[in-house]
């Protein structure tokens, strides 16, 4: 892949991307359209297509808050066509690489030495490229390394480029704005969080050792000496990627293995730790020869508010389904309504959330579950289009839902979409305040 030898950091420079990338999308758009008035049967997939290239060769080239708003939005399914998806997923794991002198630079920046002088190898080019930064392989001493530099200003433009991004997001996934107005200080603050490496290496040494006990999972050794503002050094991780394991035709017991173990990480670390690795995309996860899950990346972590997590959780208790009072309640602290709504909207709002509800907390209601249930998952998908195409949803004066949601709401769906790529049957452990009512 071409690697990039500068990346556009000053706000002027960066808006004028976006304000050439606009410029090509209604380019397509208008070409879209000439072609229809010929051909009134033309469908969108080109269409799709050529938007879906220009906007990420564009965010690719910006790197940071922009890409890593197109990598959350790839997650979801019913978010975007699939051209968008395809596209977007790219920024997980193989976004086009800065350059070797920008590293060096970095290296300058913050350890006043190159990696050449503080490691004994250290690879020019990047072996992996996300959204935020890219790793290279390194070794000292007889050991081997994964080093994660952050791309030059991407810290610095979190505020700038989701202003910058705004537009797309509300013509892509055709949102409220009001929701999107709702969501962002969400959006931004673990943006912000993402960029401080300090704090992931923190998070990645608190996490990993509370779930050191977890059976088929292993994490990393960080490296804080080696490690700064702009810098994380791990161990590094033999493995692949979610992808090549699928496509290495495991057993139904190796990915049967592999799933109960991202089940039981993301079980503990929500009901027990009450924070969460919010970041479920397959980049993060590697996966050994003897089907052992290595979780590599703690840059994005949910706390989880007690006020937020009993009534939120309380929500998967099958029982509660048809208490519609004890339900009103839940819905109202978690601003899926409120209580000057008018009864019509109360009415509308409560029922399509209770039945999303009803279709999340299956498997919680079973003792074992098949993510590979391919039905199931079409109920999920059906529920978001309903969800997207309803207008009462896009004109409510107020967002559905509390800004806490978004990133479980997130956790949840990528974890279960991960869990159906695997074709995995799991057990699903639950609190234990749950187990006699969820069944």
């Amino acid at each position: 892949m071409k690697e990039q030898s500068k990346i556009p950091t000053g706000k002027v420079q960066r808006a004028a991307k976006f304000v050439t990338t606009g410029a090509k999308v209604g380019g397509n758009y208008m070409k879209h359209y000439a072609k229809k008035v010929m051909n009134p049967s033309l469908s969108k997939d080109q269409l799709h297509e050529d938007n879906a290239r220009d906007i990420y060769n564009s965010l690719s080239e910006l790197k940071g808050s922009a890409l890593k708003v197109a990598q959350m939005m790839s997650m979801d399914k019913n978010m975007l066509p699939t051209a968008y998806q395809d596209k977007f997923s790219m920024a997980q794991y193989s976004a086009p690489p800065l350059s070797y002198p920008l590293v060096v630079k970095t290296f300058q920046q913050y350890f006043k030495k190159s990696p050449t002088q503080i490691f004994e190898t250290f690879t020019k080019n990047a072996v992996n490229a996300a959204s935020i930064g890219q790793v290279h392989k390194a070794t000292l001493d007889g050991k081997e390394y994964a080093v994660k530099i952050q791309y030059p200003g991407v810290a610095s433009s979190v505020r700038s480029d989701l202003k910058l991004v705004r537009p797309f997001a509300v013509r892509l996934m055709n949102l409220n704005e009001k929701d999107l107005d709702h969501y962002m200080e969400e959006v931004e603050t673990k943006l912000i969080e993402e960029t401080d490496y300090l704090l992931e290496v923190q998070r990645s040494v608190e996490i990993s050792e509370a779930c050191a006990h977890i059976e088929n999972i292993r994490f990393p050794k960080y490296y804080p000496e080696l490690s700064d503002e702009r810098v994380i050094t791990m161990d590094w991780m033999d493995g692949k990627v979610l992808k090549e394991f699928i496509k290495s035709n495991p057993s139904q017991a190796d990915r049967n293995k592999v799933g109960q173990a991202l089940w039981d990480f993301y079980d503990f670390q929500i009901h027990t730790l009450r924070q969460v690795h919010a970041d479920p995309h397959p980049g993060n996860f590697i996966i050994s020869d003897d089907a052992v899950l290595g979780v590599i990346d703690f840059g994005c972590v949910k706390v989880i508010p007690n006020e937020f997590y009993d009534p939120y959780f309380k929500l998967i208790r099958k029982d509660i389904l048809h208490e519609d009072k004890e339900l009103e309640e839940l819905f109202t602290q978690l601003q899926f309504i409120y209580p000057d709504d008018k009864a019509d909207d109360k009415a509308y709002f409560s029922a399509v959330i209770k039945d999303m509800m009803g279709i999340l907390g299956q498997p919680f209601h079973q003792d074992e579950f098949d993510f590979g249930d391919d039905s199931y998952f079409r109920k999920i998908y059906e529920m978001g289009e309903v969800i997207s195409q309803s207008a009462k949803f896009r004109e409510s004066e107020r967002a559905r839902g509390a800004r806490d949601g978004l990133y479980i709401n997130r956790t949840y769906f990528g974890l279960y979409n991960i869990l159906n790529e695997l074709k995995a049957k799991v057990k699903t452990t639950k609190p234990e305040w749950a187990i006699k009512v969820a069944v």
